[in-house]
């Protein structure tokens, strides 16, 4: 059976990359570490600190559930090794169904393992607070920074983060000018840093009666939401609080009370904003810690000569920065300019098809 032997074919490929998991992860390392956590749980004053037992308690179930992934991993491999030795000596074609069913599992089980091996930054394991701004260009730019908000929306859904709208700036003609979104989920911000930049799209504009080609940008920023463990010295008086009514949803509460909050770091220039609660309390606490993730990001790249990019907005949302291209005419592609990752199913990749570009993204920097 030709179909089988070219399943058997991928069988050391597939090998070869569960081995390499297994080395970048040591299994016994982690075995030695979740029984560290059992250790903890077992002491008296264990539930004392109801934080604290928290964190030990979703690091013991994190630790669990990488060693039982790297055991199912090995045990379908070996049950689809066993079904490709029964469907040859039975001769059975009806298998075959089955085989690929299998294979197709296990690759993408072992893509999505081996992304994850990837992730060694220190809040990598994070949810990600997103923000997308439009560029120059008026309503094509707008239309674009609403396209790229549908486009990590859908990512996020298919991978089963939960998404709240902290900021939205409608146009009243079409798209948005900007939009911040959370992302909660563990790893979000480890994966969704690669699309930290400027996304280029080329395109007929719908908005041109005379059907010419556009080039439009927006800038997409991404940060780690940190949890309260995280310090970060911050005078009072380098903060300058604005209020505003908020201009999303929520009906006449919203509307006619000054809950959105904007906070200004004077020192770097750090602009952040939330009108997502009801409440001025709840989008204050939210935006502080944007601020605080923006100014640890800043705190650690000082030391490279690279504030300058990570202060404020983008100085430049234009020609010539941009990280990837997304185009849409004469002929359709997208691709990546760090990695030089591209595919030409660029509706797929505006569907939140974009793992491809997270994982050529991970894989480049832990080679660079």
């Amino acid at each position: 059976m030709i179909e089988l032997e070219q399943y058997r074919f991928e069988l050391p490929d597939l090998e070869a990359a569960i081995h390499d998991i297994e080395v970048s992860l040591d299994p016994e390392r982690l075995k030695e570490q979740l029984e560290e956590t059992h250790s903890k749980m077992e002491q008296q004053d264990f539930w004392n600190d109801s934080d604290n037992a928290a964190k030990v308690l979703q690091e013991s179930k994190r630790l669990k559930e990488k060693i039982e992934r790297i055991e199912e991993l090995k045990k379908a491999f070996e049950d689809l090794k066993v079904l490709m030795e029964l469907c040859e000596e039975e001769e059975d074609g009806s298998l075959l169904g089955e085989i690929e069913e299998e294979l197709e599992g296990l690759k993408k089980n072992i893509e999505q393992f081996t992304m994850e091996t990837l992730l060694t930054g220190e809040f990598d394991g994070n949810s990600a607070i997103l923000t997308i701004h439009a560029g120059a260009g008026g309503t094509e730019a707008q239309d674009w920074a609403e396209m790229l908000l549908r486009m990590f929306t859908r990512w996020a859904e298919g991978k089963g983060y939960s998404i709240t709208v902290l900021d939205m700036l409608k146009d009243t003609e079409a798209g948005i000018k900007s939009a911040t979104l959370l992302i909660e989920g563990e790893n979000a911000y480890g994966y969704l840093k690669s699309e930290k930049g400027v996304h280029r799209l080329v395109r007929i504009s719908p908005f041109d009666t005379a059907g010419k080609r556009h080039t439009s940008f927006a800038s997409v920023d991404i940060m780690p939401e940190l949890d309260d463990s995280v310090e970060i010295d911050i005078n009072p008086e380098d903060l300058r609080v604005d209020t505003y009514r908020s201009g999303g949803a929520g009906g006449q509460h919203v509307n006619k009370t000054e809950s959105a909050v904007r906070i200004t770091h004077i020192p770097t220039g750090v602009v952040v904003q939330c009108q997502n609660e009801r409440s001025q309390h709840s989008n204050r606490e939210m935006a502080m810690k944007m601020l605080y993730a923006k100014l640890l990001e800043i705190k650690e790249q000082e030391q490279k000569d690279r504030i300058e990019d990570i202060k404020g907005e983008y100085r430049e949302i234009a020609w010539g920065s941009q990280i990837r291209s997304y185009v849409f005419h004469p002929y359709s592609m997208v691709k990546d300019h760090r990695t030089g990752e591209e595919t030409g199913n660029v509706y797929a990749v505006m569907d939140g098809d974009i793992d491809n570009f997270i994982n050529a993204y991970l894989k480049w920097k832990r080679q660079a």
